[in-house]
């Protein structure tokens, strides 16, 4: 860790009241040693990984810490505040702050180093003697572990972590479940616990929580073996580790990978930094479960690997709220429904400009195709495109049930997104027809099944009653009110001329622009959709399906466009994302332009909805249309209004271009973000130090 950290990259007298100012702080010292090129990129990347979820712990100790591609070598930061500073730990503010910075490629061998500290942060003497060092130069001494290490503690157990799991895994691998582990006669054999642990960063929390179970095992008399999946990968458990353990912790905030694993066992499935604040609960709470033969509902009643979790759980963050999960459930519909979307709808454009709009009344190609006949052709495509497009409501339906419920709600969920299709209910019918479907599935598992009847349970008793139970709704309680509400809504966008149509089209352009892919972009791009999903939209629903896309197109574009005349005022990773994002832009494709979002979101978000805005808006009032849900300008000869359609497209790149460059113009040089000429001083002309190549979006 020599290289890590030196006693520059120490403060002893942090006087930053903030977590903010004192990532700024510490950053700012990584940034004269040509650590981070970026000072304002970097804390961009600290802040998003920060709004995950808070990096205090108990004991008085703060860890923002990122991996991001503004850090050419990995790096850490060490100080030390005499007021403290609040990181969010329940047992209040912190005084030992370590900022611990990751290139995006960061090897695995730096990435362990960064664990081995995270683990030494658990033992009291090391952060004890972190708070007694003299000098920057002890404290820097002691973190690099050249100073003698604590006694006793988990400092001297970082350097053969895996040789430890290795040996305990090889005791628990060895004594069969049912023996004790000990000579005949003897004590029964502890109980044993297999946990996972893993954060969003993977360098952390991730291992900090391992240790502080591994500790809490030790001192209860409870075998603890833990799989960490960090960011330098992670070794899987060995099966018959798993097969011995006697119960399960999973200690999360990312999802867990091959959980099937742990499938049938007791179970404490929670929040990574639980496992750091509160391990002996934890442990507790598995070996009640064990007394009480409570295993996963999961290993009863799902399918394996959901170890009691659905899909947005096993993807989400500990603790979040309904509306938060009510988000993904839609979301989670929403992205399977999509590749339906382009596909079928780009077909059945393409249908349109082979044979044209009366394509739609062809006859079916099984009774008439003629191979040399474009028109033959072109029914086909534009058949195909439908057959896809009848999937939409029911691929709806049935994966915002899997994301509710896992497997067992896809059956309900696509009965109930077909019978939506079948009384004309549509998206809306489809949205509902999901939520419901994953509540039943949900409400049948809580019901206590003997165990003869589990195995059953998933094959037929459950599909059985939840499809039957959200037929009967759909049909005969909440189908028609939903299917009115749809036909209402249809004819109002039918209605909408002149300036509703314009201000709905600013709308839909900030929406597009707003999170750049995220969930209110996929809301106002499903809006568009759900309109040209028939098999005859209204000259209303293809405008807005037009507004969309062209706002879509506007901040990566923009983005290009601003690298290209300004390129001085971006680092080097975005002048080479900026290259990237022409083809991106022009393919539709908003995630394009994340990668500059994140570094200075305060600056791009804005102009680009800005820009969105004003496509969306000429792109309505001069009346372009388009029918394929897709394509960018790849499509544009499919576009009603081609040439109009362009120029709303160039006003808002031009718009948004514009502002980025005067609000980045105003923006005060940071120091060190240019390349380190000789003598210390700065040459703007020469690359930026270990300049890594973008991520993709």
């Amino acid at each position: 860790m020599s290289d890590m950290i030196t006693a520059d990259l120490v403060d002893l007298d942090l006087s930053a009241d903030t977590k903010e100012a004192a990532a700024r702080a510490l950053a700012e010292r990584m940034v004269a040693l040509g650590r981070v090129t970026d000072l304002e990129g970097f804390l961009a990347d600290v802040a998003a990984r920060e709004a995950q979820m808070p990096t205090g712990l108990d004991g008085g100790i703060g860890i923002p810490h990122c991996r991001s591609e503004h850090v050419t070598e990995p790096t850490l930061a060490f100080g030390r505040s005499a007021a403290g500073v609040d990181f969010g730990a329940a047992d209040g503010p912190a005084d030992l702050i370590f900022l611990i910075a990751a290139p995006a490629g960061a090897d695995d061998a730096h990435l362990t180093i960064l664990s081995s500290l995270a683990r030494q942060l658990m033992n009291a003497e090391f952060t004890a003697a972190l708070r007694s060092a003299g000098d920057a130069a002890a404290a820097a001494a002691l973190i690099r572990g050249e100073e003698p290490a604590p006694a006793g503690g988990a400092a001297e157990e970082t350097g053969d972590t895996a040789d430890t799991g290795a040996v305990s895994a090889a005791a628990s691998a060895e004594t069969a479940p049912g023996s004790t582990g000990q000579d005949s006669g003897g004590p029964a054999r502890p109980f044993r616990i297999v946990a996972v642990t893993s954060c969003p960063t993977g360098i952390a929390h991730t291992y900090m929580a391992a240790e502080s179970l591994e500790n809490a095992g030790r001192e209860e008399g409870v075998e603890v073996v833990v799989e960490t999946q960090g960011s330098a990968g992670f070794t899987r458990l060995d099966p018959a580790v798993i097969a011995a353990a006697d119960g399960v912790i999973l200690a999360h905030d990312v999802a867990v990978r091959e959980k099937d694993r742990f499938a049938g066992k007791p179970t404490v499935d929670t929040g990574v930094k639980a496992a750091i604040n509160r391990p002996g609960e934890l442990i507790g709470e598995v070996r009640d479960k064990a007394a009480r033969g409570e295993v996963t509902a999961a290993a009863a009643d799902g399918p394996a690997g959901s170890g009691g979790a659905t899909p947005v759980e096993r993807g989400g963050e500990s603790g979040e709220g309904y509306g938060a999960k009510l988000r993904k459930w839609l979301m989670s519909g929403v992205s399977y429904m999509v590749p339906f979307v382009a596909a079928g709808g780009l077909l059945i454009a393409l249908g349109f400009a082979i044979g044209g709009y009366e394509i739609n009344k062809a006859p079916s190609v099984m009774d008439h195709f003629v191979w040399t006949q474009a028109d033959s052709w072109a029914a086909l495509l534009f058949q195909i495109g439908g057959v896809a497009f009848a999937f939409l409501v029911p691929v709806l339906a049935g994966y915002i049930a899997y994301g509710m419920a896992d497997r067992p709600g896809l059956v309900p969920g696509f009965v109930g997104g077909s019978i939506a299709l079948t009384i004309n209910a549509g998206f809306l019918g489809g949205l509902a027809a999901g939520l419901i479907s994953g509540a039943v599935v949900l409400a049948i598992q809580r019901v206590p099944i003997p165990k003869a009847l589990r195995g059953i349970m998933p094959v037929v008793v459950i599909p059985l009653v939840s499809a039957a139970v959200v037929g009967f709704l759909m049909f005969v309680v909440i189908g028609k009110p939903i299917a009115s509400a749809q036909e209402g809504m249809t004819d109002w966008l039918n209605g909408l001329s002149g300036a509703n149509a314009v201000l709905l089209g600013a709308l839909l352009g900030l929406m597009m622009c707003f999170d750049l892919g995220g969930p209110v972009n996929k809301v106002a791009y499903t809006f568009a959709t759900a309109g040209i999903a028939v098999a005859s939209p209204s000259d209303s629903a293809m405008k807005i399906m037009a507004a969309v896309m062209a706002a879509g197109m506007v901040p990566p574009l923009a983005m290009a466009l601003a690298t290209t005349v300004r390129g001085r005022l971006f680092n080097a990773a975005e002048r080479e994302n900026g290259k990237a994002a022409w083809v991106l832009g022009a393919s539709f494709i908003s995630e394009g332009a994340i990668p500059f979002a994140a570094a200075d979101p305060l600056r791009v978000i804005p102009s680009s909805m800005v820009g969105g805005a004003v496509t969306g808006a000429l792109s309505m009032a001069f009346g372009a249309t388009l029918r394929a849900p897709h394509g960018g300008i790849f499509v544009v000869p499919l576009i009603g209004n081609p040439l109009l359609y362009l120029v709303a497209i160039a006003a808002g790149v031009c718009v948004t271009t514009a502002l980025v460059i005067v609000l980045k113009g105003l923006r005060k040089p940071v120091t060190g973000t240019s390349a380190q000429g000789p003598g210390g001083g700065t040459d703007p002309s020469a690359p930026t130090p270990g300049a890594k190549q973008p991520v993709a979006a």
